[in-house]
């Protein structure tokens, strides 16, 4: 027993490839004004919402710490299904059927409005009358009015029309009108080869499956107890009352047969046993009362009929059955946590640092694809908490020797928080190894405590009752003890009887250097991650798993073979003053010799401040000289001098020392009427929060754009970093990189033949332990049609975790002005207008980050508020939509059909940039692909995963899969072609950055207040509600200079 008060007893725990390093090279010319009216438009319209956005992806590591993360469920069992569990219903498929979940109750979303005017395509050239030309009227229209879900009528529109425009359709609804594009056929461009993916298909079985509920009393809410009471019944009447059945159990309150049982209500009485504590006393014996009652037939025949592409819908119920199934052995086997199965015994552990170490697993998931059921198999690893004593784990926890001193503050606090809900067993009692979970740490040093031994008050130190009850002399006295139990009686343990319990996963957030290790552990060549994936099948052994036998589940142990397509580079135009005016990248790269910036920006004025203290002055005025020769030599309008000489700075004082400067700067250059470009840092290489004051000050205080240079680069100091450098800086600065020489050509379908706007959206999510803190979007769009390379990007937060995006479009009440119309689309789409003087009539939106089971509800939220936006600038102006959900946080992957064949790898030995596989893996019936656009560096390269949600515009496979490719190399920070379309690359960017601007208070102990909002932002009647009615904080207000450059990069 541990010591308890008042009472008297003290004493009685996935593998990736490495980060890509940037991206490639676009950039774009300043925007053209277009008069005051445009002006006035701008200014009147106002913003949906503040610029700010949430922390970044952790690194690809395990996909249950990711999903955490970002609060994004697994992948396909579950699309459509609402979160609160309810079971999906199935429409047929000619009435456009689905089903989705629903939207969220903040007080700040915007209603779905009943279905928007099936509005006519608008001509080429705007009417007269178009506010988007004439600038915003004085009274901004009105939001469109807010029924019911159920009394939704769609409502045609008199209009007239010539016979060349074409109708819209209108937004559907509901979940239940809509109905996802299908696949206008398979593309053809490329050169065709063959891939081997991890998926193993496997045979629909002819089985009648059965659902049953099942309620445990008393309620369980361990699903590892709930299993031992399963288990229990079927090993007791498997034979009698279970008519010979072997059932798959989900762990919670549902059980599955291949077959009836012989009842369709049934009670049981299961007892069960404590493990042995090795006291020697009679273990505990736990009664349950368990009701098994027959609940559905999971329908077999629908799954195959829509694997035949004979039905709309997946049946989610019978897929989460063969899931279950499949599930249920490696779950008694190994940790589940997720979709992902791990065990030390599944390869070496490997530790992380601070008493953690990695485990290695596999993921595992059925999916319908085009060649019927697969089950895709991935190699994943996670981090564990070591089992180690606990003034083991202290220590390493620490870097520190705590055996000699007492502990401060602040590393009590650390300790705490690191622990608390780790589960120990205690090592002073012999054989008897009670476990404990751990809820607090004491306040007091163990040599402190006290606590009552009677009821009249006696008191006995902790010290004192371990020496005469167990005999046992505690050595490290100084130390606390830790707290176990409740608050109320808490259990007094000190540290050194104490050992962490094996297998418990760690489920917070991971420093930099646990990342480095689990990423260097995980990342595999793919030669030798097929290996592991195809010994882990022959492991798991499906043909010999008694539950894939009885529900006659076959799963082959081959890989499956994929054709597959290389799309071609697309030729990218530089600057004609170079030697070469344009370059066809090699296998995903290319380089800046012998070119210049397509458009190079310019930079009169710039200044630099170093916060670095082992580089000397002379070092940094060799570094930014330097610097701005490449910046000139590499086609900018550069100041060769800076307007101040370099400027020695604290790193603590931050703040204080860049406006100091900037008022320096501007000294001399107001009287020339002149501002200040650029700010060049120089920071340590381990430089914690200040790069992130660095960039809040200088975008939300001074309106300045930056570039950091960390200390190795400035040492370093070649041609390569330099010229990187140029390149963020010139994208920074308003100049473009390069552009697609098939966009000036005007030959890219879909995009150049009339004015189009890309936008890129994603939400990112505050990291594990942050209960309270906002989550951030971001949205960026194309400010350079027909050459889509320079993007401008807002950012807004909103509801913790909260994956919608809100602020897309909005309404509000100005006391002055009355209805205001606002919103990211709204506000980008003006900028569009007034950089290109033209009027968007496409839309494609690449949206990042949606799994599969939140489809339907992104898709009628968000297309929604794209239509509201577009409304309130213009009547009947409803651009053609089409909305592309780009997936990275999926375990596909793709593998050369030979690895030794040197033309079908690249050097890390991963597929060729531009391989696009839409067949066999792919979904049965509607309009999906995968694309590797990237070069691989190391480790095994994921592809991207693009799913159309939605197509006004009709693109052919061929013209979506050649746009998506293409865009990747115009990347704006590196030559190199990235893995994800770049316009959702650069949301994620304006996401991390955003994270920065929120208030320090607010990032340490959350953003949620009932107060005005933050610094710079709007009114707090503007603001998001969270769902318990508090209003979101948003984020402070992003100088307007920079909403047009692509200051995020």
């Amino acid at each position: 027993m541990g010591s308890r008060r008042p009472r008297q007893h003290p004493g009685s725990g996935e593998g990736s490839q490495a980060p890509e390093p940037g991206g490639r090279g676009g950039s774009g010319r300043g925007g053209r004004a277009h008069g005051a009216p445009y002006a006035q438009q701008v200014l009147q319209g106002g913003r949906g919402g503040n610029q700010g956005r949430s922390g970044g992806r952790q690194s690809r590591v395990d996909e249950a710490q990711q999903q955490q993360q970002r609060g994004r469920p697994g992948e396909y069992p579950g699309r459509g299904q609402v979160r609160g569990g309810t079971r999906p219903q199935q429409y047929p498929r000619g009435g456009r059927g689905g089903h989705g979940a629903g939207l969220p109750s903040t007080e700040s979303s915007s209603p779905l409005a009943p279905e928007l005017r099936q509005a006519m395509e608008p001509p080429h050239e705007l009417a007269q009358a178009s506010p988007m030309r004439a600038g915003l009227s004085e009274s901004p229209p009105e939001a469109l009015p807010v029924e019911s879900r159920e009394q939704h009528k769609q409502v045609p529109v008199q209009a007239e029309a010539s016979a060349s425009q074409e109708i819209v359709p209108a937004i559907p609804s509901s979940s239940k009108s809509v109905r996802f594009p299908l696949r206008p056929g398979k593309g053809s461009i490329g050169t065709r080869c063959l891939v081997k993916a991890n998926h193993f298909f496997a045979e629909l079985p002819d089985k009648d499956l059965h659902q049953y509920d099942v309620s445990i009393t008393p309620e369980v809410t361990s699903r590892i107890v709930s299993r031992a009471v399963i288990k229990e019944l079927v090993n007791l009447y498997k034979g009698s009352y279970l008519g010979g059945r072997l059932p798959a159990y989900d762990g919670r309150k549902s059980l599955y047969t291949a077959g009836p049982l012989p009842f369709t209500s049934q009670e049981f009485q299961i007892t069960l046993l404590d493990d042995d504590n090795g006291s020697g006393s009679e273990r505990r014996r736990r009664n349950f009362k368990v009701v098994i009652k027959f609940a559905a037939r999971a329908d077999l025949h629908r799954l195959g009929l829509f694997l035949d592409g004979r039905h709309a819908e997946a049946p989610q119920e019978a897929l989460q059955v063969l899931d279950i199934v499949l599930r249920e052995l490696p779950s008694a086997r190994y940790a589940p946590f997720g979709r992902s199965f791990f065990s030390p015994d599944l390869g070496r552990r490997q530790p992380l640092g601070d008493g953690l170490e990695s485990w290695r697993g596999f993921y595992q998931s059925i999916r319908p694809t085009q060649n019927g059921l697969s089950l895709n198999i991935d190699m994943s690893a996670t981090a564990f908490i070591e089992p180690l004593p606990v003034t083991e784990f202290v220590m390493q926890l620490l870097n520190s020797d705590i055996h000699s001193r007492p502990l401060s503050d602040a590393e009590r606090v650390k300790i705490k928080k690191a622990l608390r809900g780790v589960k120990v067993e205690v090592t002073h009692r012999g054989n008897m190894r009670r476990k404990y979970r751990i809820s607090g740490l004491t306040t007091q040093a163990t040599r402190e405590l006290t606590f009552p031994v009677d009821e009249g008050g006696t008191m006995k130190s902790v010290v004192q009752y371990f020496q005469e009850t167990y005999g046992f002399a505690i050595q490290h006295t100084y130390l606390p003890c830790l707290q176990v139990g409740n608050q109320q009686r808490p259990n007094y343990l000190p540290m050194e009887v104490c050992k962490i319990v094996e297998g418990q996963r760690y489920s917070k957030r991971l420093n930099q250097n646990q990342i480095r290790a689990l990423l260097e552990e995980t990342c595999q060549h793919p030669r030798d991650r097929e290996r592991d994936i195809i010994r882990m099948v022959k492991h798991n052994a499906y043909d010999k798993d008694d539950y894939a036998q009885e529900f006659g589940i076959k799963i082959s142990d081959h890989l499956a073979s994929v054709e597959a397509r290389i799309l071609p580079a697309p030729r990218l135009k530089y600057n004609e003053s170079g030697r070469e005016k344009d370059c066809l990248p090699r296998v995903g790269q290319w380089n800046m010799m012998n070119k210049k910036m397509v458009n190079g920006g310019k930079v009169k004025s710039w200044m630099c401040v170093n916060f670095a203290r082992n580089v000397q002055e002379s070092v940094v005025r060799g570094f930014c000289h330097e610097l701005a020769v490449m910046c000139q030599a590499s086609g900018m309008d550069f100041a060769r001098d800076p307007v101040l000489p370099p400027l020695n700075a604290r790193p603590d004082q931050v703040e204080r020392a860049l406006n100091a400067r900037y008022h320096d700067a501007m000294n001399v250059l107001g009287p020339q009427r002149k501002e200040l470009d650029l700010l060049i840092g120089i920071l340590p290489d381990n430089n914690g929060s200040l790069y992130g004051d660095l960039k809040r000050v200088c975008e939300i205080d001074l309106g300045i754009v930056s570039q950091c240079c960390c200390t190795k680069q400035v040492f370093k100091m070649n041609k390569q970093i330099l010229a990187n450098l140029a390149l963020k800086i010139n994208v920074k600065v308003g100049g473009r990189n390069t552009v697609l020489v098939d966009a000036v050509s005007r030959r890219i379908p879909l995009v150049t033949d009339r004015p189009t706007i890309i936008f890129g959206a994603d939400v990112t999510h505050p990291h594990p332990g942050e209960d309270s803190s906002p989550s951030i979007a971001a949205v960026v769009a194309s400010q350079d049609w027909p050459e889509v390379t320079k993007y401008a990007g807002l950012v807004s937060a909103q509801a913790h975790r909260q994956e919608l995006i809100e602020d897309l479009y909005k309404v509000w009440q100005d006391p002055q002005r009355g209805t205001v119309s606002g919103g990211m689309i709204r506000e980008l789409l003006i900028s569009f207008k007034r950089s290109t003087g033209e009027k968007p009539q496409r839309i494609i939106f690449y949206r990042d980050g949606v799994s599969e089971g939140q489809f339907y509800q992104v898709l009628l939220y968000e297309l929604n508020a794209i239509r509201k936006a577009c409304a309130s600038l213009e009547a009947n102006y409803q651009p053609k939509v089409t909305f592309v959900v780009v997936q990275k946080r999926h375990h596909t992957r793709l593998f050369a059909h030979n690895h030794n064949d040197k033309n079908s790898i690249d050097r890390s030995g991963n597929i060729l940039p531009g391989t696009v596989v839409d067949s066999k893996i792919c979904h049965p019936t509607e309009f999906d692909f995968y694309l590797c656009s990237h070069a691989g560096i190391k480790g095994t390269s994921r592809p991207a995963h693009y799913h159309v949600l939605w197509d006004e515009n009709n693109f052919t496979a061929d013209a979506l899969q050649t746009l998506t490719n293409n865009l990747c190399y115009t990347y704006a920070r590196c030559t190199r072609s990235v893995s994800i379309v770049p316009p959702a690359y650069y949301a994620h960017l304006a996401a991390f950055r955003a994270r920065f601007y929120m208030e320090p208070e607010t990032s340490d102990s959350g953003s949620v207040a009932s107060g005005p909002v933050g610094r710079g932002s709007q009114s707090a009647s503007r603001g998001t509600r969270a769902p318990g009615g508090a209003v979101v904080r948003q984020l402070p207000a992003l100088k307007d200079n920079l909403k047009r450059v692509m200051f995020y990069c």
